[in-house]
């Protein structure tokens, strides 16, 4: 996956996700106002030829690595390899009160896929597939793409990118627009996302 995002890792990955939000408990999280705690518009990948291997969803349960500021390292394992996560919630959600399901942001790195850097944000409410999902880091901006409640980067090269301003940063704040209902901005801090990158780095043998 050197370039474009087949969609059929989409879904696999959503599967995995699910799994962290149980880990997490976090199934349905409604958010308050201060929790605690392009150029041209990139379209969506297309859909994979038919022969393209699907990776296998489930990769068992996950576990703690540990945690910094406000990031979470875990990883989870079966047969077929391992998967390792860092997971963060935003500090900041607008509109304030706003009603969401689990609102959340990850990178993931899958062994069995040998991919790494999979950039991904949990909105709690179903996206606008029509419009992009803004993600600014610093001075930079990012284009991502929607698909039903989530916003993912279109290449692994955009991935990387990210993640290496993820970690550089001390603030990014994400703009989606809901399919009814107001624009949301979350707004994450980034204390901590290093410490806890490096940890998922050294458990699914990611070298940068």
């Amino acid at each position: 996956m050197e370039s474009g995002r087949p969609r059929h890792y989409v879904c696999p990955m959503t599967v995995i996700r699910l799994i962290l939000f149980a880990a997490l408990g976090v199934a349905a999280l409604p958010l308050a106002a201060n929790a605690a705690t392009k150029p041209k518009p990139t379209p969506p990948p297309a859909a994979p030829a038919a022969s393209a291997p699907v990776p296998s969803a489930d990769p068992g349960p996950a576990h703690s690595l540990g945690s910094a500021g406000a990031w979470t390292a875990y990883l989870a394992q079966n047969k077929d390899g391992k998967v390792c996560y860092v997971a963060g919630q935003p500090g900041k959600s607008e509109p304030a009160g706003l009603k969401r399901q689990a609102v959340m942001a990850t990178v993931t790195h899958r062994t069995e896929d040998k991919v790494a850097n999979v950039v991904s944000f949990d909105e709690g409410y179903p996206l606008n597939e029509s419009d992009d999902v803004v993600l600014e880091i610093g001075k930079d901006k990012f284009t991502l793409f929607a698909k039903d409640d989530s916003a993912w980067a279109a290449t692994s090269d955009l991935d990387k990118t990210i993640v290496i301003a993820l970690s550089k940063a001390k603030q990014a704040v994400l703009k989606a627009t809901p399919k009814k209902g107001h624009a949301t901005i979350d707004t994450y801090s980034l204390a901590g996302f290093a410490t806890a990158l490096a940890l998922i780095d050294k458990a699914c043998d990611v070298k940068r």
